[in-house]
C-alpha cells in the first residue's frame, strides 16, 4: 500500500492544500488549529518538506484559494488525486483539521460536506468519517 510518504509532489501537495483549505474554513486558524496542522504535516509528509518548502506551499495555496475561491481549489484536489482511496484519506485529513480545535462550526461542517461532494464521495461516508474522527 502507498502511504503519504511515498506520494509524488503533486498528490502530497494537494493533501496539503486540502488540510489548508479545511483550517482556513471558518476564517480563523486558532493556535491549537496551527500545532495540529503543522504536527499532522510534518507525520504526513515525514519531513519531505523542510519549513521553508512548507511555508512557500501554504502561501501558495492561500493565493490559489484568494485568487480562484474555494470550489476552484478543490476541484484541482480532486484532478490531483484520481484515486478515490487517496480521496478519502484527504477529506480525512480535512476533518481532523476542522475537529481538532474540539468544536466543528457550521461553516466546518458546510466545508466537510462541500469537499465530499467535490471528492466524489458519498455524503453518509462522509458522516461515518466525522463521527470517527470528531472529538
Amino acid at each position: 500500500m502507498t502511504t503519504a510518504r511515498d506520494l509524488p509532489p503533486p498528490k502530497l501537495e494537494a493533501l496539503v492544500e486540502m488540510m489548508f483549505l479545511a483550517a482556513s474554513a471558518d476564517g480563523e486558524f486558532s493556535d491549537e488549529e496551527q500545532k495540529h496542522f503543522r504536527k499532522s504535516l510534518e507525520s504526513l509528509t515525514s519531513a519531505r518538506l523542510d519549513g521553508a518548502d512548507l511555508d512557500a506551499l501554504l502561501a501558495r495555496a492561500k493565493g490559489d484559494l484568494d485568487a480562484s475561491g474555494r470550489e476552484a481549489r478543490l476541484t484541482s484536489v480532486k484532478a490531483r488525486l484520481p484515486e478515490p482511496g487517496l480521496r478519502k484519506v484527504a477529506l480525512a485529513l480535512a476533518i481532523q483539521v476542522v475537529a481538532s480545535d474540539g468544536i466543528i462550526r457550521t461553516s466546518e461542517r458546510e466545508l466537510i460536506l462541500e469537499t465530499a461532494e467535490a471528492l466524489e464521495i458519498d455524503r453518509d461516508e462522509a458522516a461515518d468519517l466525522v463521527k470517527q474522527l470528531a472529538p
